[in-house]
């Protein structure tokens, strides 16, 4: 008798990710629709890190962090949304249990980057608006490179705790998820147990990652607003507000959707509203933060300029000599 529900436990080999179901046209659509978002996504979030990488005015923490969290942009698409393409138009629409839980693991990492990355900006426009002559003596090569590192490693680290409980839960059936991605409500919804121990673990890394950098975040921007609004001039405070006004709209673009969706693995979603919400951070968001964040700063828009604009010149001379 133990040994057959061992076996029923063992018996999920793979995972049905039902996705959007549709018409066949219609999954065209989606497909045509989310290669676009992908790709343009890729290529804003590329040209930021080239700029950066590219042009020595922009090698400054504030432009070397934006070049990290955009990077991790990259990296957090890639987690989901080629998957999502082949999901359209395949017919099976599975994916194996090892490759669900990779899915999961990265995708919720990287995502949490973003988080500790948006705390590291908000603290560093903290320290350049209320300590100004402090800055470059606190800022230093070191702690920037340290808090880049930090930055990468957290989510990477943080949720390896709860990838290894939920994965070591026992699944015997069904195993169709009613989502586009491997998340892990629904996930744990399929287990044969209800292990309220690991739910516990889940929701609490969860709020610990999201809410403490959120508040973290909120209390460094009131700081800054607090500085500008006690700056003398009027063009420094318009500056000053442009740039927070970009950042805070990322910082509640993303955050504002995610805590709504995970801060609490027990609460209930519509399924479409699930999906609809997990498709806006997940696809929606890392379009948009290219726009918002970085290419209307002027110094990003001139150093893109600068880059590719030289680039276009090597190509073209390079293009002379050999038809010479």
């Amino acid at each position: 008798m133990n040994v057959s529900k061992k076996e029923n436990t063992n018996s999920v080999t793979h995972f049905i990710l039902l996705c959007f179901p549709s018409s066949p046209e219609r999954q065209l659509l989606y497909f045509g629709l989310l290669s676009a978002a992908y790709t343009l996504t890729l290529m804003g979030n590329t040209a930021i890190t080239c700029a950066m990488k590219g042009d020595q005015c922009l090698h400054t923490p504030m432009y070397i962090f934006l070049g990290n969290f955009s990077l991790v942009e990259i990296c957090y698409v890639t987690t989901t949304v080629p998957n999502l393409l082949a999901n359209f138009i395949s017919t099976t629409k599975s994916i194996s249990f090892v490759s669900c839980f990779a899915q999961f693991y990265f995708f919720f990492s990287f995502g949490c980057d973003e988080g500790f990355l948006l705390s590291i900006l908000a603290f560093d426009r903290f320290l350049a608006i209320c300590r100004p002559l402090h800055y470059p003596h606190i800022m230093t090569r070191q702690l920037c490179t340290g808090l880049v590192v930090f930055g990468w490693s957290c989510g990477l680290i943080i949720f390896m705790t709860p990838i290894v409980f939920i994965s070591q839960l026992p699944y015997c059936g069904p195993n169709i998820i009613n989502h586009f991605i491997c998340d892990p409500v629904p996930i744990m919804m399929l287990s044969c147990s209800e292990d309220t121990t690991t739910q516990f673990i889940y929701s609490t890394f969860n709020a610990t990652a999201m809410i403490g950098t959120f508040i973290f975040v909120l209390c460094s921007y009131a700081l800054v607003i607090l500085a500008v609004l006690r700056m003398p001039s009027k063009a420094s405070k318009s500056k000053a507000f442009s740039t927070c006004a970009s950042h805070l709209a990322v910082v509640f673009f993303f955050f504002g959707s995610i805590m709504a969706m995970y801060s609490s693995p027990g609460s209930t979603h519509p399924v479409e509203v699930q999906k609809t919400v997990t498709l806006f951070y997940s696809v929606v968001t890392p379009l948009l933060n290219p726009l918002i964040y970085s290419l209307r700063n002027e110094q990003m828009k001139a150093a893109l300029r600068k880059v590719f604009g030289y680039k276009n010149l090597l190509t073209k001379h390079k293009l002379e000599i050999v038809g010479s």
